[in-house]
């Protein structure tokens, strides 16, 4: 860790633009911090960690309201899922629904979606309370995912990412517009005194998403869990889009993260890697760190690369920009993990991003691996879909 003009940065190297922003948020928060996997973002950097006194920042917490991941503990041996892991994952990629706009072709009923529901009473939720449930359970495109993997024991693991889709996606833009900010990747963040009509209504909102979030990533977990055939022993459950009220050296404080997962003493996080790489499920542990990090570490490997830098342009259908990852760059990744990949793009391949284990190693004092998961299956959108619900 490094404490640049008052700010403490994890990673060996420093991305300037994702730099540039955190100090644009400094100027009107508590404590900041910059997670190892931190890379540039809308207004705030992916690995932002933000706190206030008394104020929350839609810009903060982002577009895709609680985006996060669950993991979940199956009890089946992981050579029966091997032997038919192709299988598995053509039922999960045409049973879930991956992609932009997309409904769910299986009516899903849970609390949140009914009509009395706290929070669907807002102005700027009421409308979305429709598209919410058709949209409920739906993955998206982007990094969202749904994973098969094995741990070191050869236990089998579900894991998915995404978060509140439509309805975080269009419930920020309400409160980004009706709080005037501005629009850009390096502007003042918009920040609200929670104290305010609007701010407490934004609270209410972010609740709402987040309870959606949560239930989306429980259905898709356990949908994915009837075609393996397990049940479920253990789920891990976080996001990291969020913010929360905490206490932090005897402050109350609103502590936003943007990229960054909640690592508390004892707390467990599932924290994903790339399609042809390991994930981890990991715990926070008491350490001098924790305070500079406001207890939260990393909450993915972090890219290195963009994706039309990765991919390259098209217009048209037509390349008039080559990108920097080939097809054979990405398939040489997949094949050595031996990993099934249904859907995926090359701005999705492995090459795009950090080594997982290099960025947990910066945070290696504040946080405690317990299970290396190993990927067998990966479902993700079609290589040429961009999704706006994702930040």
């Amino acid at each position: 860790m490094k404490i640049i003009d008052n700010i403490p940065v994890f990673g060996t190297e420093l991305d300037a633009g994702a730099f540039a922003q955190i100090k644009t948020c400094a100027r009107a928060a508590t404590k900041t911090a910059l997670m190892a996997d931190h890379h540039k973002g809308y207004a705030v950097p992916i690995g932002g960690v933000v706190a206030y006194r008394t104020a929350i920042s839609p810009s903060g917490v982002g577009f895709d309201i609680a985006c996060g991941n669950k993991a979940v503990r199956l009890d089946i041996p992981a050579a029966d899922v091997r032997s038919r892991i192709n299988t598995i994952m053509d039922d999960v990629f045409r049973t879930i629904s991956f992609g932009v706009g997309r409904n769910n072709a299986e009516r899903v009923e849970h609390e949140i979606l009914e009509r009395d529901y706290p929070g669907w009473e807002l102005e700027a939720t009421k409308p979305l309370r429709q598209m919410a449930a058709n949209q409920l359970g739906t993955v998206g495109s982007g990094n969202h995912y749904v994973d098969i993997f094995h741990d070191e024991l050869d236990r089998v693991w579900i894991g998915v990412h995404f978060g509140s889709r439509g309805l975080g996606h269009k419930t920020a833009m309400w409160f980004l517009n009706a709080a005037g900010a501005k629009d850009g990747m390096d502007v003042e963040p918009c920040v609200l005194s929670v104290k305010s009509n609007l701010g407490s209504q934004y609270i209410k909102a972010m609740t709402l998403a987040g309870r959606y979030a949560h239930a989306g990533r429980d259905w898709v977990c356990a949908r994915v869990a009837r075609f393996l055939g397990g049940n479920i022993l253990e789920e891990v459950h976080n996001h990291h889009n969020f913010a929360w009220l905490e206490d932090h050296d005897g402050q109350q404080l609103w502590v936003v993260r943007k990229g960054a997962t909640p690592a508390f003493p004892g707390q467990k996080g599932f924290v994903g890697g790339s399609m042809g790489e390991t994930s981890v499920i990991l715990e926070g542990v008491e350490s001098p760190l924790s305070s500079y990090t406001l207890n939260s570490t990393v909450h993915g490997a972090g890219r290195v690369m963009g994706r039309m830098e990765a991919k390259g342009k098209f217009r048209n259908g037509v390349c008039i920009r080559h990108g920097r990852v080939t097809p054979e760059m990405m398939n040489g990744w997949l094949e050595r993990g031996r990993v099934v990949l249904r859907g995926g793009g090359l701005d999705e391949s492995p090459d795009c991003y950090k080594r997982l284990t290099d960025v947990l190693g910066e945070h290696s004092e504040s946080i405690r691996i317990l299970h290396t998961l190993t990927p067998m299956g990966v479902a993700m959108a079609g290589a040429n879909e961009f999704d706006p619900y994702r930040d």
